[in-house]
């Protein structure tokens, strides 16, 4: 089994077709379809199914994407790692996030990062939690910002707990609660706007109203951060976000949540079986130390606490 009939694997179940495949490989397609075919006959089954031209993945191609998309990223990681070694190239990281912590503490931490590292390149990657955990099993991202607990379904990673924050009931600034606090129950019949699948505040939501006995009523569902924000200015309905998102919005008011309220931590995490490079290791300690002056200083959004270990500054 080869690098390359791995990619050329890869990149036809991506595409679901050969001849598209070969052109973004800028290959000739009867080069990659032998290869394709020599790769089926050393595993001893098909990967796909090219009944009346349609290109659909076997079980057995199935079972193998995943791992080729793995074992291909990683060898990607190991080329720039002994890059970095070697001063051929300046390295990369790559950065998963959700959008909360983007337009809050994150851009500041990258904007030190780079002022420290110029030739280092950043990639940054926003979604849901559950999307960044399986991004980071797909050898996609090197580092991801993640909220505990880990499912435990999730792959095996190393997680560094390093901030937790108070989730708030965020509003139209014109029809805030007039109480300092809500609680759970106080959702209940309220129509909510919900964020899509894959972000941990929709199943933390969700989780808090069934517990207090009641189903909560979406509004509206399937948004990202800006979107969800943005519906309830336009008064669609309330959500419960992170406080910290909150800032330099003036159309939106927050509410805390009545004790216990709910919070969420934040980690810092990768892959176990794959050991973050130079320019990775160089971010987790740049992120570290500018968490711990920002504490210092008092400069942590309203709600976010620190966690966790302290970083070198």
């Amino acid at each position: 089994m080869q690098l390359q009939q791995l990619a050329y694997f890869v990149a036809v179940a991506e595409v679901r077709h050969f001849t598209r495949a070969a052109e973004t490989l800028r290959v000739a397609q009867p080069s990659l379809s032998k290869q394709i075919r020599t790769l089926e006959a050393e595993l001893g089954a098909p990967l796909f199914s090219r009944a009346r031209g349609n290109i659909a993945l076997t079980p057995a191609g199935d079972a193998l994407l995943p791992l080729a998309r793995r074992i291909l990223a990683d060898v990607e990681t190991a080329r720039r790692e002994v890059q970095d070694l070697t001063g051929l190239r300046r390295g990369r990281v790559r950065l998963g996030a959700t959008p909360s912590l983007f337009a809050g503490l994150l851009a500041d931490a990258l904007a030190r990062f780079r002022g420290r590292y110029p030739g280092i390149e950043l990639r940054v990657d926003e979604g849901g939690s559950r999307d960044l955990v399986r991004d980071l099993a797909r050898g996609h991202l090197d580092l991801a910002l993640i909220i505990l607990p880990l499912q435990s379904t999730d792959p095996a990673l190393e997680t560094t707990p390093i901030l937790r924050e108070n989730l708030v009931v965020v509003s139209p600034a014109a029809d805030a609660p007039r109480h300092s606090h809500l609680r759970i129950e106080d959702l209940r019949g309220q129509p909510l706007v919900m964020f899509r699948q894959g972000y941990d505040l929709r199943e933390a939501t969700q989780a808090a109203c069934r517990q207090a006995g009641f189903e909560p009523t979406f509004a509206v569902e399937g948004g990202e951060m800006d979107a969800v924000l943005r519906f309830v200015e336009a008064g669609l309905g309330l959500a419960v976000v992170p406080s910290m998102v909150l800032s330099g919005r003036p159309g939106l008011a927050g509410t805390p949540l009545a004790p216990p309220g709910l919070q969420r931590t934040i980690a810092l995490a990768h892959r176990k079986d794959v050991h973050p490079t130079h320019a990775a290791r160089a971010f987790r300690e740049t992120l570290l130390g500018f968490l711990t002056d920002a504490e210092t200083r008092g400069e942590l959004p309203p709600g976010v606490h620190r966690t966790g270990p302290a970083g070198t500054g």
